[in-house]
């Protein structure tokens, strides 16, 4: 359905809700007019429980299709997608196969999701051993930076970087501009950990700890200051590594940090032993670290938030029977990534115009998609309706991720998303030939 104009008590225009009608023509947001304004056409009414905020932009996403379908998939990942209110994912380069290490790989991804997408998807490249001269080649075909990782990914066909080989492709990346974002976790430290097998998640947490973070952020760092590249810190755990980045930062280095809801959920403390839907890396850590994301948020040391939505199937998530060093590591959170934090920061005091900059406005600019993650005249008409008025209980069986598995299973929150617009289209979830989603490129 063609959307003209949405209306609410209670519109996300900068930093303030007011009683507005967003106008929209041609996909676009034409105007935002007072409440009253009779505007032509379709008009979505928002509930005077509701608030209608920028559709949020999901800049870590793991699709894994092709080659690993049965974990997710375009189809599956992008209605989960609009039916938690966000409008634009980024898409791993990994755990698909091939993975998006060169053009033709990225060509072969972008067939694949041709005609199934319900919101707009943008691609992350790879940057791992030996492909140093794809990198600008990617750029050059729309990717919106390159991802790599320190340590093992846990896929071999994507490789973590040495040192050596991470200061090469952040000179390589520095050269023409791009961005690198890091799984910034050290190889060295996580050899030297304890491995205990079994279903402790505290002895798994043994096995990644903090030093394992603040080691290879401290390398993130020291390259970033040596090359002048720009550089993003992925999925942040550990508060220890806090200020360094704050000190890097008033230095004048180009470091952005992202972390994700899990970390500002859940605790180590109270996951469920042999739990491995609560397995991810690195992981979630004690409930003092926690607050400690909280307030690094509040003061801009962490500049959004993303879901690191990384499924698998029952079968990966199980293996090992209990044992958490064997099982798939990755939360999947993409249905529940708003409404999680809307609940989760009301309970702190802090507000929805808070929470929507940290997952829409911040994570678009990330990316350089200035058209999206705000409600302004001249920005894309992708909006949420988040109504506090319907009570929401996450079930993982009627999620619309692929496989039923959930960290937040059984978790009630008082408010979730009722209805998303993209780009001026109410997505109808329910029909699966309603694909308004398009792909997009690096905004050159």
């Amino acid at each position: 359905m063609r959307v003209d104009a949405v209306r609410g008590r209670r519109v996300l225009v900068g930093d303030a809700f007011v009683p507005a009608t967003v106008v929209v023509q041609r996909g676009r947001i034409a105007a935002v007019e007072a409440y009253e304004h009779e505007a032509e056409g379709v008009v979505v009414q928002a509930a005077d429980t509701a608030y209608v905020v920028p559709g949020v932009v999901d800049t870590h996403v793991h699709v894994n299709e092709p080659g690993r379908t049965e974990w997710e998939g375009f189809a599956s990942a992008t209605r989960a997608a609009a039916l938690g209110g966000a409008t634009t994912l980024v898409d791993m380069p990994l755990n698909s196969l091939p993975p998006t290490t060169t053009v033709e790989h990225l060509r072969v991804k972008r067939a694949v999701a041709r005609d199934q997408l319900m919101v707009d998807v943008g691609f992350w490249g790879g940057a791992v051993p030996g492909n140093v001269g794809d990198l600008e080649p990617l750029w050059d075909a729309g990717v919106l930076g390159f991802k790599c990782f320190l340590a093992p990914s846990g896929v071999d066909e994507f490789p973590p970087l040495d040192p050596a080989q991470f200061l090469l492709a952040l000179r390589e990346v520095a050269r023409f501009d791009g961005l690198m974002i890091v799984h910034a976790e050290d190889a060295g430290v996580l050899a030297a950990a304890p491995q205990e097998a079994g279903g402790s998640y505290r002895a798994f947490v043994r096995s990644r700890p903090h030093e394992a973070e603040t080691a290879a952020i401290r390398q993130v760092i020291d390259g970033a200051r040596e090359t002048g590249a720009r550089v993003h810190v992925l999925h942040l755990s550990s508060a220890r590594a806090l200020g360094m980045i704050a000190d890097a930062r008033a230095e004048g280095l180009r470091l952005t940090v992202e972390t994700c809801p899990h970390y500002l959920v859940f605790d180590a403390e109270r996951v469920p032993h042999g739990a491995a839907q609560f397995k991810c890396c690195p992981p979630i850590r004690d409930a003092g670290n926690r607050e400690e994301l909280w307030a690094a948020l509040r003061a801009g040391i962490i500049d959004c938030v993303v879901s690191d939505h990384s499924p698998a199937t029952a079968e990966e998530k199980g293996r090992g029977d209990g044992d958490l060093q064997q099982a798939w590591g990755g939360v999947s959170g993409l249905q529940v990534g708003l409404a999680v934090m809307a609940a989760e920061a009301r309970r702190r005091g802090i507000g929805l115009a808070e929470v929507s900059r940290w997952m829409s406005r911040h994570t678009a600019d990330l990316v350089g998609f200035g058209h999206k993650g705000r409600i302004a005249v001249g920005a894309d008409a992708d909006l949420a309706v988040y109504d506090t008025g319907v009570d929401f209980r996450v079930e993982a069986a009627q999620l619309a991720h692929r496989n039923p598995i959930s960290a937040y299973d059984g978790i009630r929150y008082g408010g979730r998303v009722v209805r998303t617009v993209v780009r001026g289209n109410a997505v109808d979830v329910d029909r699966p030939d309603h694909t308004w989603g398009r792909m997009l490129e690096r905004v050159r």
